[in-house]
């Protein structure tokens, strides 16, 4: 990572939107027949299992990283900072963000997802260091954990053709840990688990004819159980049907990754 200052990307005009790298979606109103008012989701952004099928085409997603270049920061100097709601006023001096500004808004936007109340099952974690994800990871998943991530961004903002499709851990429901990056002055990654979930490694090829060369290798996480998900969510908006109804994919974006308990020829 490079080793900018955050100060570099607090630049007028910016807003927390435009760095907004998650697999997720906004809060759109469900009711809406008006698109616009509902919320555009990219096409691919969210799919059903049964599209992860060789020979399939299917829109992929833009997946590139659009967050700021930041470090991880040594976990001794992590465990050192403020980071709560009620060391606002001090993080917001550290890091000299004016009340109102991007800077600021960035920051109580991290503190408040980091400290929200994990759903049904969630278990969660904020990390700031590469040593706090890792023993995250451990604790939920053992000692034999390993990360996967997709290789690439190519294909992205095009249709192309799904080749040979893995499952993870013999394509069983399994356990995984997704780490997704937040928007905060060092590198900082909200991580979390969520039950039944089946994970897929996948070549992507080239869409334009038959046969196409391999061009990626996506990692896809699968939630078979949305029946805690918001009725907003955009991945119904998407897909159609409701929390609970059908199981919900999405690829894993770059810099973002997913543990997984390693498989036994790992």
């Amino acid at each position: 990572m490079n080793n900018n200052t955050f100060k570099e990307y607090a630049k007028d005009g910016a807003t927390f939107a435009e760095y907004d790298n998650k697999s997720g979606s906004r809060s759109i109103d469900p009711k809406s027949t008006d698109v616009t008012k509902r919320g555009w989701i990219e096409p691919g952004k969210f799919f059903r299992e049964s599209m992860l099928k060789e020979g399939n085409m299917m829109p992929f997603p833009d997946i590139r990283d659009r967050m700021p270049k930041r470090p991880f920061l040594p976990r001794s100097i992590v465990s050192k900072l403020p980071f709560s709601s009620q060391e606002m006023d001090e993080m917001k001096r550290l890091f000299r963000a004016e009340n109102g500004s991007v800077t600021a808004r960035w920051i109580e936007a991290a503190v408040k997802e980091c400290e929200r109340e994990p759903s049904a099952g969630e278990t969660k974690r904020c990390v700031g260091s590469g040593e706090d994800m890792i023993d995250f990871a451990t604790s939920v998943l053992g000692k034999n954990a390993v990360v996967r991530t997709t290789e690439g961004v190519n294909g992205s903002r095009t249709e192309v053709m799904i080749g040979k499709v893995v499952g993870v851990d013999g394509g069983r429901v399994t356990r995984s840990v997704s780490c997704h990056q937040s928007l905060y002055p060092y590198l900082m990654y909200y991580c979390h688990s969520v039950p039944k979930v089946r994970v897929y490694e996948a070549d992507i090829l080239d869409g334009k004819g038959q046969g196409g060369a391999r061009i990626n290798r996506g990692v896809a996480i699968c939630h078979l159980d949305t029946s805690a998900w918001s009725a907003s969510h955009g991945a119904f908006l998407a897909l159609g049907e409701g929390p609970g109804r059908i199981e919900v994919c999405h690829w894993i974006f770059e810099n973002d990754m997913t543990w997984t308990v390693a498989d036994e020829d790992v």
